[in-house]
């Protein structure tokens, strides 16, 4: 491995290391081949530097051989388009429930095709079924979180083996699950609904019937999408609401699980908690709230210590996750940056934690550098 400046890149590389946005989210994966448009991207956003493998003599040799090829065969992606891709579908579900305050239903009949846009955008990812992805934490956005749900339940559907038709009926719920949250007036952002004054929590608590209402008549919606809206807050012991039902579709189930996950994550009904923190409220909870087996298909592919988080092992060591393993949630690629002492480490080293039977995270010891000192 090699670090070469962008400017002496000519298109061809291979990466050796995932290249990283300030906010530790991967814009470009580890072994990736480097087109110049990918090179001219890094350049327009300041990146001096990437970490290129350095070729064997037999795959120089190969590649003389195979110099008039054009690696049509090479699968490259860079993910900061699926970031452009995730924004336009936020805008659009935005402008729909917006003009919905004024015109009623007639826009919310659009939200069927973007539920397929993003049920697509799932489905074009390769190894949907075995890759572990990160969820970050962020503030409270209505938009995002309804697009958050939508594809954590898609993917739990997906995994679980439900049918292409239950699958757009979720989807097309998440977009919707939180409609009626337009009609109450508590503040319910960054704070737990069992701390607020009995009146508020009441009145929270009501939204789900507000949305059910609101659409109950509909033909574009079906009654499996129906039912998910009005039962995505009851729990399997009665104690949910606002039916406080222990008797609801599986397809709702699983909008629970990763609604109240989400929740948690940007602070709705909440007070805000970070990603292993909703992770280890899931585990505590299934079979008592929620069903065991959602819970345990959401956990296998839900990060459990997202890129960019930085982390003790249990030999003192300090180092920064960089990458997920799949099939793995817990056991991700971490970069170390303090030896076990607490002095600085200035060689790349890159610790495969699925790899290593004797070292695993401990604890998670903050989320940005300058806390260390780094």
């Amino acid at each position: 491995m090699k670090i070469c400046k962008i400017s002496e890149l000519k298109g061809g590389e291979i990466l050796a290391k995932a290249v990283m946005t300030p906010e530790y989210k991967v814009l470009l994966s580890e072994g990736i081949i480097l087109k110049k448009e990918y090179i001219e991207k890094l350049e327009e956003l300041d990146i001096l530097e990437v970490c290129i493998r350095e070729k064997t003599k037999k795959e120089i040799m190969e590649g003389k051989k195979d110099s008039g090829s054009d690696n049509k065969k090479t699968s490259t992606k860079i993910n900061l388009l699926e970031e452009n891709l995730e924004k336009e579908v936020s805008r659009k579900v935005q402008n729909i429930l917006e003009k919905h305050i004024y015109s009623k239903n007639g826009e919310l009949a659009k939200l069927c095709s973007t539920a397929d846009d993003i049920i697509n955008m799932i489905l074009k990812e390769k190894e949907v079924a075995e890759k572990v992805y990160d969820i970050r934490e962020r503030s409270y956005d209505l938009y995002e979180h309804s697009i958050t749900v939508c594809a954590l339940s898609v993917l739990t559907a997906l995994r679980m083996g439900m049918d292409d038709r239950k699958i757009k009926d979720i989807g097309v719920a998440c977009l919707l699950h939180d409609l009626g949250i337009r009609y109450i007036t508590v503040d319910y952002t960054d704070r737990d609904i069992e701390r607020m004054t009995e009146a508020r929590a009441s009145e929270y608590r009501k939204h789900p019937v507000y949305g059910y209402s609101d659409l109950k008549d509909e033909p574009w919606i079906s009654e499996v999408s129906k039912n998910i809206i009005l039962f995505h807050h009851e729990c399997r012991n009665g104690l949910g609401y606002p039916m406080k039902s222990r008797d609801f579709p599986l397809e709702a189930e699983i909008v629970c699980v990763c609604e109240v996950f989400d929740e948690m994550i940007c602070g709705i009904g909440h007070k805000k908690r970070k990603v292993h923190e909703a992770i280890r409220y899931l585990k505590q909870s299934r079979n008592n709230l929620y069903d065991s087996i959602v819970v345990d298909t959401f956990l296998k592919f839900t990060a459990v210590y997202p890129a960019g988080t930085y982390v003790r092992t249990n030999e003192g060591e300090i180092g920064m996750v960089t990458e997920q393993n799949n099939h793995f949630p817990d056991k991700p690629f971490i970069k170390i940056i303090l030896d076990g002492k607490g002095d600085k480490v200035w060689q790349n080293i890159i610790k495969d934690l699925s790899m290593e039977k004797n070292i695993f995270i401990k604890e998670i010891v903050c989320s940005w550098p300058g806390y260390l000192g780094i």
